[in-house]
């Protein structure tokens, strides 16, 4: 476990070893990050009929999202004359390094964690709070009111939604006793919080989507009335790791909605055999696709029916949710 480096003697050694960690999962990420953006597009293109990526890299496209990265690396990094350079260059940056710091306190199994934080939950809700500064800054610096307006949106959403995600997990805490991750995820040893708490997942997993501004919550981008928001000027890699930090988010939402709800690491009855890494990986996709598959399904919502959905449906069922937990927690557990 990390915790036993942390209370080591400090050393290049150490230095050293930390270093590799950060950049194997940094590898990780990408690489879930490059498959996720191609399952996305041949799952879409099958519920849609179509075929999907068949080219680069054999039938099944497997090269295609290399391609594409390459292809925004060689493209021109352009900055509009009257932007604000300085916040301009900064955005990207502020939007994705919280995605990638919340993902050092997600247990993947029980020895695989790179930081046990005794309030991970508290943690992660903290810093990818941060992101929305980043979107914000973005819209803001490009000096471009398509810009403006996507950054506007972005914020009031992701703020928005932010408070029913809160709530929605504080039946998991009451379940738990506890918001380190870890002790939650033991905690569904016997039977998963999904059970006990619908109602919190299902609020968690709606909000969870908004705050990846992904359809039908993908307000900020709106391509047919905003031109694409928020980064509109933005172009090459810059353009680049706004798109990452929705697929990073994207991989730590689906890992924290496994940990909170779907037990994690614990196996189903009569399968432990199975590693829990796997079990994690197996619940893990399932939580993904089932994202991809909303996407593929559902209209986007106008901006009136997006916030009123936060303030009118899901604030009112996460505040129930507490009731319903304490209720069950007291009579049944």
């Amino acid at each position: 476990m990390m915790e036993d480096l942390l209370y080591a003697e400090p050393g290049w050694t150490h230095v050293a070893i930390f270093f590799a960690l950060g950049a194997a999962l940094l590898a990780t990420v990408l690489g879930f990050v490059t498959y996720a953006i191609l399952a996305e597009r041949k799952v879409l293109g099958f519920m849609q009929m179509r075929t999907g990526p068949n080219r680069v890299g054999g039938r099944f496209g497997l090269l295609q999202t290399v391609a594409d990265v390459f292809k925004l690396l060689l493209k021109e990094d352009t900055i509009p004359k009257l932007a604000d350079r300085p916040l301009f260059i900064l955005a990207p940056v502020i939007a994705f390094a919280p995605a990638f710091m919340v993902l050092a306190t997600i247990p993947f199994s029980e020895n695989m964690q790179f930081a046990n934080l005794g309030v991970g939950l508290l943690y992660y809700v903290a810093v990818s709070g941060i992101s929305t500064i980043g979107i914000l800054m973005g819209g803001w610096a490009s000096n471009n009111k398509y810009s403006l307006l996507g950054g506007m949106r972005a914020a009031a959403q992701m703020i928005s939604y932010e408070i029913p995600l809160v709530i929605s997990v504080i039946g998991v805490i009451l379940f738990a006793g506890s918001m380190n991750l870890n002790e939650i995820v033991r905690g569904q040893e016997n039977i998963a919080y999904i059970f006990l708490t619908p109602i919190g997942f299902i609020v968690f997993l709606v909000s969870s989507i908004a705050e990846l501004n992904r359809t039908p919550f993908d307000l900020p981008e709106a391509e047919s009335e905003l031109v694409a928001g928020y980064h509109v000027e933005y172009s090459g890699f810059r353009w680049a790791f706004f798109m990452l930090t929705e697929y990073v988010y994207l991989f730590a939402m689906a890992s924290l909605t496994t940990v909170l709800f779907l037990g994690g690491w614990n196996p189903i009855p009569f399968l432990d055999f199975i590693p829990g890494v796997i079990w994690f990986g197996i619940k893990f996709s399932l939580v993904v696709f089932f994202m991809i598959w909303i996407r593929g399904t559902l209209p986007r919502l106008r901006a009136d029916q997006l916030m009123g959905f936060a303030w009118k449906v899901l604030l009112p069922l996460a505040l129930l949710n507490i009731f319903v937990s304490a209720a069950v927690k007291e009579l049944f557990l």
